[in-house]
Parts: structure tokens; C-alpha cells; sequence
């Protein structure tokens, strides 16, 4: 297996160099459009706020021109086939729409081994390049304990070969999709779901009020994007479909609806007016998710209870029948105050008027006083 030393990320590599490729890749370069979209009209009211604290003023892709170039690695193909053993099979840790992610050896300047993750592109995605581009543009920004980190990228535009990658920080414990609903793995304690949706939510939070110049729109909020480091903090992956917040005077941004089916906020899927309380929607069905260990849809169950959210509704928190939806894998080890708790919050995220849903700093706020309801001597795990 490749291990070598990294190569400095302040110039281009030889086949970006070939290509004439910029570093970081700008929009306009890769005739791709920029992360953000046309916006739609409307005052914001103080009650219906979406933006970050700051008024935004400048967009990803200058953010990503002047600070990009600063922070990430410009890889060589090579490098990323020689630390991958070729893209072999059996360094294959993950497959999605965007392609294939690997996991890769390489040597720090000091000489000890280092492990990333590398995806690389399907060159088969009709939209490949434009959520690389984004994720290039959007991670080179953004910068918090619970987002995925961002390496560096290489890109690759011969006559003979084009190539798409990324390289991450590795994640040893994959995705709380794999924790809640793959056997394979024991089940997450009470405790350990709560502490990762607080991080989740405090990664949301950090989109959407905790860059200064301009507000992140997350846009695919779900349990599989949420990868779990050596202590099971989560940190939000994909930034593919990331968007710009809507600027001054603006009120949501007007975008193709885009998303997974089951999390995507029904405003957002019947108008295409894309807002932060989007993510809130998308967040909300995922504590639904911690809370009975069921996806959003399970074709698999019986007719009324394939569709999560209405499955849950005929058991509403404060019922007589509400322990009928939680999570059987528990086995009971829960605070069925705290439960309680966290269904109402969730319930309040999926209010059918957007304006109505809590801000993230907001959810982050409840799910911590719900944290301390737990009994102090519970297991971590």
C-alpha cells in the first residue's frame, strides 16, 4: 500500500498543471455555476430570521478563492492511486451517488502513517462535478469540531483521462445510519444518541449563524451524513448540495429541489424556497430516527407504518401509548421523561410552517437540558 509524505498544497499538481486547472477551482474555471442560487423576494421579520447573525456579504466562492488556497492540499493522482493501492477493492470502505471512498496510507513529513479517506468521483454522475466543486468550495471555508474536514482534492482534465477526487480526515466508525440501523453494530446507548445529535446540531448551528460573511443552507441533513470519529463525535459530511443562505432583504432561496425522499421539508419540496429551517425539518425527522430506530421509510413494514413521521403521530409524546415507538433495541434503558422531551422538540422542528420551527441554537439548547435528565450513573455506551 502507498505510504509517502505529502506534497506541499501551495502549488499545483502535475496534472492540474496540464490542465491549466486554478487552486482552488473557482466556479467560473470549471464552467460550473457558484454554489449559490437565485434568491427569491420578501422582507425577513425578526420571527421569521433565517440568515446568520452577521448580514452576509460575501459569497462561498470569493471566501473560497482567498482562503482555499491557504488551507487545502492539491493532490497528485498518483499519490491518491498509490496511497489507495490503486483504488483496490478491499480499501473500499463506502459507495454513494457522488462515487467510491477509500480508505488511504500516507506519510506525514515526520515520517509516521497517516489515514485519510479518498472519494473519487463517478465519472458516470451527470452531477459529480458540480457537488465536487461545491465541496471543495464550501470546505475550504468552513471550519468547526462537528464538520468533516476537508484535506485537499485533485483534479485532473487531460485529453486522455479527467478525474474527480477529494480527501478527507478519516472516520473510524462510519455513519450513525450504520450504528441505528445495521445489526452489526451493538446499539447506541440513550446517552451516546443524544450527545451526537447535540454535536449534529451544533454543526447546523455553525451553518447557519456561525460564519460571519454568509449563511450555509446544509440542504441533505440525514443519519448517513453524520460520520463518527474514534469517540463517536459526529462531524457533517457532503456538502455536494450545500447552499447559500439568502442575502440582504431576501427571504429563502430559490432552488431545483433536491434532497433525499423522507427528509426534505414538504415547503421546501412544494415551493423549491429553500431556507435554514429546511435543515430543522430534515433534523427533526432524524430524532425521530434516535428515537424509534426506524428510517423515515421502510418499505419492509407493514402499510401504516412505512412512513415514519405518520407512524409516529398516532403516538404522540404525551400518550399513554408513546414507549409503543421507541427504540426496542434500548431495551428500556431511558429517561421516558427525557423521551418524551425530545419528541415534543422533535415535533416542534417538523411544524408545517417553517417560521414556526425552533433556530438550531435553539434545538442545541433543549437537547442538552434533555442530556441532563439522564441518570448519572448510565453507561456511556
Amino acid at each position: 500500500m502507498g505510504c509517502f509524505a505529502f506534497k506541499s498544497g501551495k502549488g499545483r499538481s502535475k496534472s492540474q498543471r496540464a490542465a491549466g486547472a486554478k487552486t482552488p477551482p473557482s466556479a467560473a474555471a470549471a464552467k460550473s455555476p457558484p454554489a449559490s442560487d437565485s434568491s427569491g423576494g420578501g422582507q425577513r421579520s425578526k420571527a421569521s430570521s433565517c440568515v446568520s447573525a452577521s448580514t452576509p456579504s460575501r459569497s462561498i466562492q470569493e471566501l473560497s478563492d482567498e482562503r482555499g488556497a491557504l488551507r487545502l492540499r492539491v493532490f497528485d493522482l498518483d499519490e491518491l492511486r498509490s496511497a489507495t493501492n490503486g483504488f483496490s477493492r478491499a480499501l473500499k470502505v463506502g459507495e454513494g451517488g457522488f462515487g467510491s471512498v477509500y480508505r488511504a496510507f500516507f506519510r506525514s513529513a515526520a515520517g509516521d502513517r497517516v489515514v485519510l479517506a479518498v472519494k473519487r468521483l463517478n465519472q458516470r454522475s451527470l452531477q459529480g462535478h458540480k457537488q465536487w466543486l461545491a465541496e471543495v468550495q464550501f470546505l475550504g471555508v468552513l471550519e468547526h469540531p462537528n464538520l468533516v474536514k476537508l484535506i485537499g482534492y485533485c483534479a485532473v482534465d487531460s485529453d486522455t483521462d479527467k478525474q474527480r477526487l477529494l480527501v478527507y480526515e478519516f472516520m473510524p466508525n462510519k455513519t450513525l445510519d450504520d450504528h441505528l440501523f445495521n445489526r452489526v453494530h451493538p446499539p447506541l446507548s440513550w446517552r451516546l444518541r443524544l450527545q451526537i445529535m447535540i454535536g449534529a446540531a451544533r454543526g447546523l448551528d455553525y451553518l447557519h449563524e456561525g460564519v460571519p460573511e454568509v449563511q450555509v443552507i446544509y440542504r441533505d441533513f440525514k443519519a448517513s451524513n453524520v460520520l463518527l470519529d474514534p469517540e463517536f463525535k459526529p462531524k457533517l459530511s457532503d456538502f455536494g448540495l450545500a447552499r447559500e443562505g439568502p442575502t440582504e432583504g431576501k427571504t429563502h432561496v430559490s432552488t431545483a429541489v433536491v434532497g433525499t425522499h423522507g427528509y426534505a421539508a414538504p415547503d421546501y419540496i412544494e415551493t423549491g424556497h429553500l431556507t435554514a429551517k429546511s435543515d430543522v425539518w430534515s433534523f427533526g425527522v432524524v430524532l425521530y430516527e434516535i428515537l424509534t430506530g426506524r428510517r423515515s421509510l421502510e418499505r419492509s413494514r407493514p402499510a401504516e407504518e412505512q412512513k415514519l413521521l405518520a407512524w409516529v403521530r398516532r403516538h404522540p409524546p404525551d400518550s399513554a401509548g408513546f414507549r409503543a415507538i421507541m427504540d426496542p433495541r434500548l431495551g428500556g434503558r431511558y429517561p421516558l421523561a427525557a423521551a418524551r422531551e425530545v419528541a415534543r422538540l422533535a415535533d416542534r422542528c417538523l411544524v408545517k410552517n417553517p417560521k414556526e420551527r425552533p433556530a438550531m441554537r435553539d434545538v442545541v439548547d433543549e437537547l442538552e437540558r434533555v442530556l441532563q435528565m439522564e441518570p448519572p450513573h448510565a453507561a456511556a455506551r
